[in-house]
């Protein structure tokens, strides 16, 4: 092959090579504008959705305590089988309008997405739902922790039980859980019986349990579904309270009220 010949397919070649590097180049720059108009789209969509807030969590009350599932006494000591603490947790659901219609009212509610984000040194946490008619009573629940999701009941009735998940559609009642740590003591033995024994906070620090040892923080989104079927989503954060400058769970109980104010921001 003569030179005149390598150098016209050497042209021929490079003239394929820009070609295909001008298309790639085309083609990489309509994407990445897409891209860019589906992220510019979105996030309109988004604020377009949330320009008028719908429903919040303007309060969270926390009582916190502690009790045995068991124990047997004798004339010399106190044993115990679980101990556990406790902390019933209500969240208050309300809406910005007062005037209650199809956009403020409840469909739909559920519990998912639950992260203990930092697990107590001690016990076994988990989170039940727990009947408002035992707020701050200290039952061991017996029933299954909450493993995936929790759904409730919607009723627009004038009274029902509340011994189940079942919240009015008008946002009468709060959500009630419990956050239950089990099994920080078990076959624990108290000697010192010269003075009675208080099933309460005040156990953990007759059993010798520092607060640093059962301190938890955990997670979880709750989910609304209006009667327009639009959906909204708030994520909570609770550190489980158990002492302030003031008191602690170790003089038996230890109340807290949270205002986050949390917004629940519509995404579908």
């Amino acid at each position: 092959m003569n030179m005149k010949k390598k150098k016209k397919i050497f042209i021929i070649i490079i003239f394929i090579i820009l070609i295909l590097f001008a298309v790639f180049l085309s083609t990489f720059t309509i994407y990445k504008f897409i891209q860019k108009k589906n992220f510019e789209n979105y996030f309109l969509d988004f604020a377009q959705k949330n320009e008028e807030p719908v429903f919040k969590i303007n309060d969270i009350t926390l009582f916190s305590s502690c009790n045995v599932k068991n124990q047997s006494a004798s004339a010399t000591n106190f044993t115990i089988e679980n101990l556990f603490q406790y902390t019933d947790i209500a969240l208050f659901i309300s809406s910005y309008n007062d005037n209650l219609d199809l956009k403020n009212t409840l469909k739909q509610v559920w519990i998912e997405n639950i992260n203990f984000n930092t697990k107590p040194s001690l016990g076994e946490a988990n989170l039940y739902f727990k009947s408002i008619n035992n707020f701050a009573k200290s039952d061991y629940l017996d029933n299954e922790p909450i493993s995936d999701k929790l759904e409730f009941s919607i009723s627009s009735e004038d009274e029902t039980s509340l011994d189940t998940p079942v919240l009015y559609n008008n946002l009468a009642n709060p959500i009630t859980l419990s956050y239950i740590n089990s099994n920080i003591k078990t076959d624990y033995t108290i000697t010192d019986v010269s003075s009675p024994i208080t099933y309460d906070g005040s156990l953990l620090k007759r059993c010798n349990v520092p607060l640093t040892s059962i301190s938890c923080n955990l997670s979880f989104d709750i989910f609304i579904k209006n009667n327009l079927d639009e959906e909204f989503k708030s994520s909570i954060f609770l550190d489980i309270p158990l002492e302030n400058a003031e008191s602690s769970i170790y003089d038996g109980k230890f109340l807290t009220e949270i205002n986050p104010n949390s917004v629940f921001y519509r995404y579908k």
